[in-house]
Parts: C-alpha cells; sequence; structure tokens
C-alpha cells in the first residue's frame, strides 16, 4: 500500500517537473513516455560512458531512441 502511495506521488510529481538526463534514477527515466526500463539503461550506460549529456538532442545518440521520440519528450527532460 505504502508502496503504490509513494508511486503515484514520484508520478504527480513527474508530470510538474522535467526529468534531468543527468542526474536522473532509471525508475526516474522509465517513467517518461517512451522509454521504459531498456531505454532507461541504456540512457544511464551512455551518459556513464560519455560524462554526462551535454544537450537534450544528444539523447538521439542512445540506440533506441529516435528523433521522434525525443522531440516528444522535450517538454519533460532537461540537461542540468
Amino acid at each position: 500500500m505504502l508502496r503504490s502511495i509513494m508511486l503515484f506521488l514520484f508520478l504527480a510529481v513527474a508530470l510538474w517537473a522535467k526529468v534531468n538526463l543527468n542526474t536522473a534514477t532509471a525508475e526516474e527515466l522509465a517513467t517518461l513516455k517512451g522509454i521504459g526500463e531498456k531505454k532507461a539503461t541504456a540512457i544511464i550506460t551512455y551518459r556513464e560512458a560519455n560524462g554526462g549529456f551535454k544537450s537534450v538532442e544528444e539523447l538521439v545518440n542512445v540506440k533506441g531512441i529516435g528523433e521522434k521520440t525525443v522531440e516528444s519528450l522535450k517538454e519533460s527532460i532537461e540537461v542540468k
């Protein structure tokens, strides 16, 4: 029950806050539309191998993520 409440609260906050590609956990990334566990892991692997993202557009360099996905996520993600 507590886990369900925490997940609900996390998702509610995620609707208002942008997800930072350089600090987000796999769980946070997986809440993004079109990004599941596998792509979230790929994002983190890319981030670790390349020293972080310098721009949101760099997300297209992650295997399995294309320009349409990045375009649809632009309002939900950021790089700091």
